[in-house]
């Protein structure tokens, strides 16, 4: 049997077409098949190892970019060059590309604001060594310029008595003088950057200079004798109704200056008239007078990096009264509202704050705690159920349990935590130490503006660090190139 006899007889129907392919005696259609099948062949090479270096060279880009960006992160001008390489190497390793004697190199300018980044690598390929290529080179730059984010920071701190323990009001300072140092960088100023503090205890101080914000009555007390021997320190009560969840201004609803009225957990005036007055931080549990439980006054925005280390090395952990995040927090937006714009004086302009929607400028606020909301009674002896408080006592907030009250100061912080994210206000929420539970954390959680935003330090060293990432998240990096 002939080959054409088997080859046939295997292919059945197509043997016709076979055969003619088979005896073409011109013999041209072999060779044209064979050129075609290599040609097929190295385009099918060449399309592999182009698909496998595009993948090499986007992979290197990354890692050029996150290099970069780590690089101008750093809080520290001297970790930049180490920071940038290391997220070079790991991306590189990450990304599985082949890539063969990456190399990384970096220029910093000499003011430190830009950062040229080049990188090459060479990847082996599969078919094109059969045309002499067995090694191709891949490439990739980028260009990151390290600039202070335009924004306005609102920094919302705990300064209740419990901040007195385990040296945690020092922990809070030094951290906030960290993010404060990381923003600014070494500028006294920045004419992008503002910053307002807000201490809170149980109620926040406006500041004794802020009497116009109060009412007829309230003006005529601070202004008279009712705080003799003493005088308002500036510490207001909260709005009444849903009006404390706003940032209506004081001329929508003016404000109550804050009197603890002589009584038995706060007795300063003595049987024979004589006043007996401590209103020391010093004295803690033990203080008397009128504005006791009154912490520092709030810092409206400034761009004076001095002006803000100073307000922070003023807080204080202040006893009595108990515990109003939303107070703090509050106060926090108010100083952040477009609303409030040329009420704050000082050295805020009157331009400030800014509007919502202001190009290249974001509003921020940071809040802490470091327990949890509650109305205190110190020693149980408070009339109407507690310690006076922004909302007064307990009683007279409309409640007979300290835990039913702590309840609804949750829910108004829950509810203020939106209404504040609805404006486009950026929050980032801490806890910190052993004392705020589960039910506290999770409250905060859901405050920041997204989960990775919400921190928990349950120790000193640990707030450290929080503060310290948070300062470089505020640091706007952009690739500019």
């Amino acid at each position: 049997m002939t080959k054409i006899d088997v080859v046939t007889k295997a292919i059945g129907p197509r043997r016709g077409a076979v055969e003619r392919f088979v005896m073409e005696t011109r013999g041209s259609m072999l060779p044209l098949a064979a050129a075609s099948m290599l040609s097929l062949a190295g385009f099918i090479g060449i399309a592999i190892d182009g698909a496998r270096m595009i993948h090499a060279r986007d992979v290197l880009q990354k890692a050029v970019d996150s290099g970069g960006l780590a690089a101008g992160h750093a809080a520290e001008l001297s970790d930049m060059t180490g920071d940038g390489r290391a997220f070079f190497d790991a991306n590189i390793a990450a990304g599985q590309a082949g890539l063969i004697d990456p190399t990384l190199e970096m220029t910093i300018s000499a003011d430190n604001s830009v950062i040229s980044l080049s990188a090459s690598a060479q990847v082996d390929t599969s078919f094109m060594r059969l045309f002499g290529f067995g090694r191709v080179t891949v490439s990739a730059e980028a260009e990151v310029t390290r600039e202070t984010r335009g924004m306005e920071l609102a920094l919302v701190m705990d300064n209740t008595g419990s901040m007195r323990s385990g040296g945690k009001i020092s922990a809070m300072r030094n951290a906030a003088h960290d993010l404060i140092d990381i923003v600014f960088g070494s500028d006294e100023t920045n004419p992008n950057l503002w910053v307002s503090l807000i201490p809170y205890t149980a109620m926040v101080n406006i500041g004794a200079d802020k009497s116009a914000w109060l009412t007829a009555g309230g003006i005529s007390d601070v202004s008279g004798s009712t705080y003799d021997p003493t005088s308002w320190k500036g510490c207001v009560m909260a709005r009444a109704g849903s009006a404390d969840r706003t940032d209506e201004t004081p001329d929508f609803a003016p404000f109550t200056p804050m009197f603890w009225a002589d009584a038995v957990d706060n007795d300063w005036i003595g049987d024979d008239s004589a006043f007996d007055l401590d209103e020391s931080n010093a004295a803690q549990n033990n203080g008397r007078g009128p504005n006791l439980g009154c912490g520092p006054a709030i810092t409206p925005l400034t761009a004076s990096k001095t002006t803000v280390v100073v307000a922070i090395d003023e807080m204080q952990p202040w006893h009595r009264g108990g515990t109003t995040s939303n107070l703090g927090l509050v106060w926090g937006w108010r100083s952040l509202s477009p609303v409030w714009r040329g009420l704050w004086g000082g050295a805020t302009p009157n331009a400030l704050p800014l509007a919502y929607d202001e190009p290249f400028m974001d509003k921020v606020i940071v809040v802490l705690t470091d327990g949890q909301n509650q109305f205190f009674d110190y020693q149980g002896g408070g009339p109407d159920g507690s310690d006076y408080t922004a909302y007064d006592r307990l009683n007279i907030f409309g409640f007979s349990s300290l835990n039913s009250a702590r309840a609804e100061i949750d829910s108004r912080f829950a509810s203020l935590c939106e209404a504040i994210k609805t404006t486009g206000i950026i929050i980032y929420a801490i806890t910190f130490g052993s004392t705020p539970n589960s039910s506290t954390q999770s409250l905060y959680r859901t405050c920041a503006s997204n989960e990775s935003f919400y921190h928990h330090a349950p120790n000193n060293d640990e707030l450290q660090s929080v503060f310290q990432t948070i300062g470089r998240q505020l640091s706007n990096l952009r690739l500019s190139q």
